[in-house]
């Protein structure tokens, strides 16, 4: 069965300073899909999902989400439209609860969140336990899940993620994937980079290699994790 292409990206040019970050790339993301981004530090990973959702100027290219052009439009509009990301580093409210971060993702909502909150209350049952807790106060793992469950308050079609795993025992890193695999499960598409390339090439149905802003690779996450370039190169064998 063919899926609809959800959101793609073509001929995506972006530019820092005088620095080509972004050198022309495509791909598409398939509706229900997991789509992974792979390369080293500094290949343009973080750049394109910032551009994808408005948080850095594009220079040349087109972006399209369930067939409309999001290039110019603001952040806001873009998470309003069904795209939200979970950036690199958490960043979230150190010194609100649990609680009020997770009510932060769905800012652009004006209907009852109770059913929400619940329902990712059961996708991390840690943050119910600690939902007055200050998010400051949390563990790596504890605020990577808290990232999640206030991205996805807005009921994204599309959650972007960015270095979920970074910095977080693999004990963690497992549980963390399992949360992707099931928030997939349940009809989200998700769009993730991530250096833990083998976690990424084996919870991913497509995937791409990013070298030095452009892509040189693509194929099932199954086939990258066997193809001998991509095992020198990410996977450490």
């Amino acid at each position: 069965m063919n899926k609809d292409v959800i959101l793609s990206v073509k001929d995506l040019q972006v530019n820092y300073g005088g620095i080509e970050a972004v050198k022309g790339i495509s791909f598409d993301v398939h509706q229900g899909d997991i789509v992974t981004l792979i390369g080293a530090n500094g290949a343009g990973k973080s750049t394109t999902l910032k551009a994808i959702v408005g948080l850095v100027k594009t220079k040349a290219g087109s972006i399209e989400f369930m067939g409309e052009n999001l290039i110019g439009q603001n952040s806001t509009a873009i998470v309003s439209k069904g795209i939200t990301l979970v950036p690199e580093g958490r960043r979230v409210f150190a010194d609100l609860s649990v609680l009020e971060n997770i009510k932060i993702g769905a800012y652009l909502r004006n209907d009852d969140l109770t059913d929400d909150i619940n329902w990712v209350y059961d996708l991390f049952p840690r943050l119910k336990e600690r939902s007055w807790q200050l998010a400051g106060t949390l563990s790596g793992g504890e605020q990577q899940m808290l990232a999640v469950a206030r991205a996805l308050m807005s009921r994204p079609k599309v959650i972007m993620m960015d270095e979920p795993s970074l910095g977080l025992a693999p004990i963690i890193v497992k549980g963390i994937f399992d949360i992707i695999k099931e928030i997939n499960r349940q009809g989200t598409t998700v769009l993730l980079i991530e250096q833990n390339a083998n976690m990424a090439l084996k919870t991913a149905d497509y995937g791409y290699v990013l070298e030095t802003g452009k892509i040189t690779l693509s194929g099932k996450g199954s086939e990258l994790l066997v193809n001998e370039d991509v095992k020198k190169a990410y996977l450490g064998k």
